[in-house]
């Protein structure tokens, strides 16, 4: 065989190589960042987790909450998008506001700890992040986007309860991730405390994760390709906003909870924002729990860890 031809063979299958990593990026962004594609059932395979055996405790909890006083609330975040949520209120100026986790809706996820935030004499916001429930959105914002749509309704909260407002931030999974990133911005006063339940640090992260243990993938081309595509498509990179970094400019005492067998976001990524976390921090590694499982496996001592955070920072 001729050098040119050898050549051209080489060239060929370089070429066969690039398209199909190509088509391997396009297929993993679609499936992951499109709110089209981005499905409840694939999420709760991928974390291991029998949710089946919490349902009717969950629904329970839904209908008791659903019976109670509310209104269905509308704000526009600062690229357009109407954002949607549901505001339960309180006896006095006590808030909890309550960031779900990816494929998943406030309504879906916080009616239990709703219920005991109501029982505790909070009022609740549950939210749905955008590109999730009822807000709009194409692209999932993975917790960069989605803490500059925290900082508005941070900002609902206190224009509705007032200046003397005293606000909870709480957040599961990638709301966890939420609140960990708005810990870095420049909060108003009235926020006092966060707490971050299964946060990943960043979606970089969380996706070599994912692809490296449930796909068999390695991270490269497909991550700095989908990196590329995401700043172009929904507007930051997927290391754009990283949890541990973020927290080390926070400044209100914050909570990280995390399941010693979450398969889905390890438990070191808890660990390395605990680590950088410059504010007064506290840490509960809730054993045999998975992914934003802590609650229901544990409840006793998840509930005691609130009320002993919220007891310290909340009058």
């Amino acid at each position: 065989m001729s050098a040119v031809s050898m050549l051209k063979k080489a060239a060929a299958l370089a070429g066969l190589v690039a398209a199909a990593e190509g088509l391997g990026t396009v297929y993993f962004y679609r499936r992951t960042m499109l709110r089209s594609n981005a499905k409840p059932e694939r999420s709760a395979k991928m974390s291991g987790i029998d949710w089946s055996r919490y349902f009717p405790l969950m629904k329970e909890n839904q209908e008791w909450l659903l019976a109670q006083p509310h209104e269905e609330v509308d704000l526009c975040s600062e690229d357009g998008l109407r954002l949607h949520g549901y505001y339960f209120p309180g006896p006095g100026n006590k808030v909890a506001i309550c960031f779900h986790g990816y494929t998943s809706s406030g309504m879906g996820e916080y009616p239990s700890l709703a219920r005991f935030f109501l029982s505790r004499g909070f009022g609740v916001l549950i939210v749905d992040q955008r590109a999730h429930g009822k807000s709009e959105g194409q692209y999932v914002g993975f917790g960069c986007k989605d803490r500059l749509d925290a900082m508005q309704w941070i900002r609902w909260t206190v224009d509705k309860v007032g200046e003397d407002a005293q606000i909870l931030l709480h957040g599961g999974s990638m709301g966890g991730s939420t609140v960990c990133m708005v810990s870095g911005l420049d909060l108003p006063p009235q926020v006092k405390g966060i707490v971050s339940d299964s946060a990943f640090t960043s979606p970089k992260e969380v996706f070599t994760h994912v692809l490296h243990t449930m796909y068999h993938l390695p991270a490269f081309p497909i991550i700095p390709l989908s990196d590329r595509i995401n700043k172009h498509l929904a507007g930051y990179g997927l290391d754009e906003c990283n949890a541990a970094r973020e927290v080390r400019k926070a400044k209100v005492p914050m909570l990280f909870i995390h399941g010693s067998k979450d398969s889905f976001v390890p438990s070191w990524m808890c660990d390395e924002i605990y680590e950088n976390c410059a504010a007064p921090k506290t840490r509960m590694i809730v054993e045999g729990a998975g992914h934003v499982e802590s609650y229901y496996k544990n409840t006793q001592d998840y509930q005691a860890a609130l009320d002993k955070f919220m007891g310290g920072i909340i009058v």
